[in-house]
């Protein structure tokens, strides 16, 4: 053993400059597979030209699972393995460039030096990342702004609401903070598939297709104490609202500290939100995806059945269901598995709701190959082909006799306004094109026939031979609710019932009507409202029925999505029934952020945070939460004294931004009355 243990010189700052790590706080050479970093130590017993480096990764490295190399020096990189250029030498120190293979394992390595016979010397550790700078990665992304967005970008925008009205909130990814890194190397080594074959698990890390499936069955609760516990029971008991949370950090660093206990609770958002952070940390693009009308095609029959008694009221009957929006991911990367055409963007959800290969993982499904309708094409096409495609079959179940009646479908209804934040700035780009053709024509019906065709379901049910329950007649009447004035909590809400007879004689019609709360995946919680009516439509007459639900009616029965279900079932004498619905999203009142100043690095600068009661109620239990990268650290919790009503609050506090750059502020207000109030600014930092 030398006497001298080498002190190595990562030259952190150049390294991270050029490889697109400096938003990491590490004291830890943090660099990217497939370009060259240097380094400098002393020490060196021999000539450097007997120097054998070793890079090794994993349990048990070995060549055989490429997580082990040694290397010496040479005149040239090479891009096959990995390889070291000296770059100087002094009596005391030597300066070496040192590279790694385009498919490099990835992950923390341990790096020694050996010089002539003596024993291997520890140099230190490193991490190796993904690389979409680089042409040669899987995961390579020629547009540089796109690289910006979706792999350096710590701000994000998720879309919710409901196809009628899309709403948006803030989210702070936060790859970059603290600990974050650690913790995503920590995820990867306590996935079912490290802890049944870690040699082999940790072989597999050169390929993004592999840790995009690992890693969608890690970021929730099922199967693997992974760290987020869905729950959409509308009771959080024991845990925070899903709709709570405003980034990924304190998610992340929670599962952490309880000793990788699953953080309670979450929902499709805050699943595809963490997944973000962990895959843009290890540098694969990644970006949060919202499909509206959202199917949950349980049986893999490509259709979905809602179930309705003759009041109008929804059942809970069988597996289906349709959310009003759900997220998920799309990573970019290469599949050599399918061929270039199925390369881009991939579908990933993290949200357990089917099993796949026995455990509730999802993707990668190539979104090509789903607008294609190239459903067995691995992974998980079926589910994902559903969730923007399925077609829906509204029946009237009569619990007495058991009998389904078939009230009518439409193939237009599933998958629409699929949204996504855009790059380099925050507005919403529809990317529906891209998943499907156009609702309605004969390409997205003719791709519709084609998977089905594909699943062998061409006999099992098929519009154009329907068996005999499931025969549409043409209605008689038609129906629709508008919204008349404003939907906000807070509010009484104001809605027309419109009732169109479509035939030359006189109809009448006994209605019912129920309005329920709901959860976003559209579940009922509790009835709000009843009523009925009867009416004599003379030919071709529209009538229409003012509905008015105060807000002392709703109040107490909303859930934290603020979503309510209204319908009507209407019940035409000696014709079909005619079933009209809508789902209704309520908004919050607005709250605002001023920054009062110049934002500068290292400076305070205040920001007021200003919030009127809406109600004529005192509300009170007040709190404000406060996050940002790089402008705070961590959340700030401020408590609000009770607003009376039309009561103005104004609150003041300071930040210190440690970044110059475009920062997000993102704030969440609640209250005894009010459910997670949310809105962002963004605040330019100067130095």
């Amino acid at each position: 053993i030398a006497a001298t243990q080498p002190s190595t010189d990562w030259h952190l700052k150049e390294n991270a400059r050029e490889h697109h790590t400096s938003k990491f706080s590490s004291e830890e050479l943090i660099v990217r597979r497939g370009q060259a970093f240097t380094i400098t130590f002393n020490g060196a017993e021999q000539p450097e030209q007997n120097l054998i480096f070793i890079a090794e990764t994993g349990p048990k490295p070995s060549k055989a699972t490429k997580t082990l190399a040694t290397f010496d020096i040479s005149s040239t990189l090479s891009k096959e393995g990995w390889s070291a250029v000296l770059q100087s030498s002094s009596s005391s120190s030597v300066s070496i460039s040192i590279s790694s293979p385009h498919n490099a394992v990835i992950g923390r390595y341990r790096l020694s030096v050996q010089s002539g016979s003596s024993s291997p010397q520890s140099l230190g550790t490193f991490v190796l990342l993904f690389n979409p700078w680089s042409s040669g990665d899987d995961v390579f992304m020629p547009n540089a702004a796109e690289c910006e967005e979706y792999v350096l970008e710590e701000f994000g925008i998720i879309f919710a609401g409901n196809k009628n009205h899309i709403s948006s909130f803030g989210w702070n990814f936060g790859q970059f903070q603290g600990d974050i890194l650690n913790i995503c190397l920590a995820i990867m080594d306590r996935s079912l598939y490290y802890r049944q074959d870690p040699i082999t698990d940790v072989s597999h890390r050169h390929d993004p297709r592999y840790l995009g499936r690992v890693l969608s069955a890690m970021v929730n609760a099922n199967d693997d104490q992974g760290v987020v516990l869905g729950n959409w029971s509308g009771k959080y008991e024991g845990g925070k609202n899903p709709t709570s949370w405003t980034g990924s950090g304190e998610i992340l660093q929670s599962w952490k500290k309880s000793g990788f206990k699953p953080v309670k609770y979450g929902q499709c958002w805050v699943f595809a939100a963490v997944l973000t952070t962990v895959l843009r940390c290890l540098g694969i693009p990644t970006r949060t995806i919202t499909n509206f009308s959202s199917a949950h095609d349980a049986d893999g029959n490509l259709r979905v059945d809602e179930f309705y008694d003759a009041d109008g009221n929804h059942l809970e009957r069988g597996a289906d269901s349709v959310w009003n929006f759900h997220v998920w991911n799309e990573s970019w990367f290469t599949r050599n598995d399918l061929g270039p055409s199925y390369s881009g963007w991939q579908v990933l959800d993290a949200t357990p709701q089917e099993e796949s290969g026995g455990i509730y993982q999802c993707g990668p499904a190539s979104r090509h190959a789903i607008k294609e309708g190239e459903v067995e094409l691995d992974y998980d096409g079926p589910f994902v082909f559903a969730e923007v495609n399925a077609d829906c079959m509204y029946w009237n179940y009569d619990s007495a006799t058991g009998k389904k009646t078939l009230i009518f479908s439409k193939s237009t209804e599933i998958g629409a306004s699929i949204s996504t934040k855009a790059v380099g700035r925050d507005a919403r780009v529809d990317v529906t094109r891209d998943y499907k053709y156009e609702e309605g024509s004969a390409k997205e019906r003719e791709i519709f026939k084609k998977a089905r065709k594909k699943l062998g379901l061409e006999d099992k049910f098929d519009p154009t031979a329907p068996k005999q329950e499931e025969v549409e007649q043409k209605p008689d009447i038609s129906g629709k609710f508008k919204v008349a004035g404003s939907l906000e909590v807070g509010k009484d809400l104001n809605l027309l019932l419109v009732l169109e007879n479509l035939q030359s004689d006189a109809k009448t019609v006994n209605v019912n009507m129920t309005a329920w709360s709901t959860l976003y995946t559209r579940r009922r919680v509790n009835q709000i409202w009843k009523d009925s009516l009867s009416v004599t439509l003379a030919p071709k007459e529209e009538k229409q029925f003012p509905i008015k639900i105060k807000y002392p009616e709703y109040q107490q029965q909303l859930t934290t999505d603020k979503t309510i279900q209204v319908t009507a079932l209407c019940h035409v004498k000696d014709g079909i029934q005619v079933l009209v619905k809508r789902n209704i999203t309520l908004d919050n009142p607005a709250i605002d952020i001023q920054v009062l100043g110049e934002a500068k690095v290292n400076k305070e600068v205040v920001v007021e945070v200003a919030f009127t009661n809406p109600i004529n109620e005192e509300v009170k239990d007040c709190v404000l939460q406060v996050e940002g990268s790089d402008l705070l650290q961590g959340i700030l919790e401020l408590r609000i004294p009770p607003l009376k009503a039309s009561e103005k609050s104004s609150t003041k506090f300071k930040l210190i931004p440690s970044e110059a750059g475009p920062k997000h502020l993102l704030v969440n207000f609640f209250c005894d009355k009010f459910a997670d109030i949310k809105t962002f600014k963004m605040v330019n930092v100067i130095n």
